[in-house]
């Protein structure tokens, strides 16, 4: 395999098809040229984003011997929360948000397409950092096919309030401090997540792995969560207890759900990552297939226990929880409701 389709292969096509599962998936969705077109910007932005921060550290190595002190933890916190999350972040923002604002007043874009926009530029984004990543060989084949989603992840928030604001011109007060609201989330969000990851450099530290896996399992389905609202439907309410007992039960039952399904899903990336070195006759072994079928069956049952919370967790709202109750829970479930329901009577 040359080259160039080894990395249309592992680093392209992921991101491609999670972004062909969003268009297929939202309804009137913007034409699949538009998306691709900022999928291709997501990818020049993210060339942007190298460069700003290799100039960032060449400034920074003036002043200190940055290079000599890089594997410490703190330091590698204070870079991510200053250089990397804060750059990238902002240069997929400006990707999304300078053409939608350029183009609303004449096009006048639904909200969905500007979640949608958001999206692309990530996974673009994405597709350019795995062929980075991959041409260097800094990072896996199955470490950047699990990092696919993270970016539109990261980004969540932003490309929510690029939605509401951009798509509902609104202009009130709460809704101008939507927008650096939730870049600021994004930046912690995104930070955190490359620390916990890198914590396993020091052996110490490589506990804060196990709360990687939760963190972005909670990430994605906070993802959701925003583009049902922007669809205009109800968000899935699992805290419905009336009784302050009950209701923290429930939140205890999510964490632990988050907690089980996190590490099921981080028991199969490591065993992805140890077989993957293993040629086939390797593979076949005995022991080899012992270890594989008893390391799967243990996270899928960890999987499956995690699921069948969530489900007891998802019917009882369902069934059992009154309409006064839900729409009070509504406007508690997210921190952009209050723009959300100032954006909805922009719109009518």
């Amino acid at each position: 395999m040359s080259e160039l389709n080894y990395l249309i292969l592992w680093g392209v096509l992921p991101p491609l098809l999670l972004l062909f599962y969003y268009f297929h998936r939202v309804p009137n969705s913007p034409s699949l040229f538009r998306l691709l077109l900022f999928f291709a910007l997501g990818a020049i932005s993210g060339g942007i984003a190298l460069i700003l921060q290799s100039n960032f550290e060449i400034i920074l190595g003036t002043f200190t011997n940055w290079q000599s002190i890089r594997g410490y933890l703190v330091v590698e916190i204070w870079r991510q929360l200053v250089k990397v999350a804060p750059i990238e972040e902002t240069c997929k923002l400006a990707t999304v948000f300078l053409p939608a604002w350029f183009f609303q007043r004449r096009y006048k874009l639904r909200r969905t397409s500007l979640f949608l926009f958001a999206i692309a530029v990530s996974l673009g984004f994405t597709a350019q950092q795995n062929c980075v990543s991959l041409l260097n060989g800094t990072e896996s084949i199955v470490e950047r096919l699990i990092r696919t989603p993270a970016h539109a992840m990261f980004s969540a928030p932003w490309a929510y309030a690029i939605a509401i604001t951009v798509g509902c011109r609104i202009d009130s007060e709460d809704d101008r401090k939507l927008f650096p609201q939730a870049w600021i989330n994004s930046i912690i969000c995104h930070a955190l997540v490359n620390i916990l990851s890198s914590a396993s450099r020091e052996p110490s530290l490589s506990f804060l792995n196990y709360g990687l896996f939760p963190l972005l399992l909670w990430m994605f389905w906070r993802l959701e969560q925003l583009l049902r609202k922007i669809e205009r439907k109800s968000s899935i309410i699992l805290v419905t207890a009336k009784t302050p007992k009950h209701r923290y039960f429930q939140r205890g039952l999510i964490l632990l759900t988050l907690i089980l399904g996190g590490n099921a899903i981080f028991g199969l990336f490591l065993l992805a990552r140890i077989l993957s070195p293993l040629s086939w006759g390797e593979f076949f072994g005995s022991s080899i297939l012992w270890f594989t079928l008893s390391r799967s069956l243990v996270n899928i049952g960890f999987g499956i226990l995690a699921w069948g919370i969530y489900r007891y967790l998802y019917f009882s709202g369902t069934q059992y929880l009154p309409q006064k109750l839900d729409g009070l829970e509504h406007t508690e479930e997210s921190p952009y409701s209050r723009s959300q329901e100032t954006g909805d009577r922009s719109q009518e």
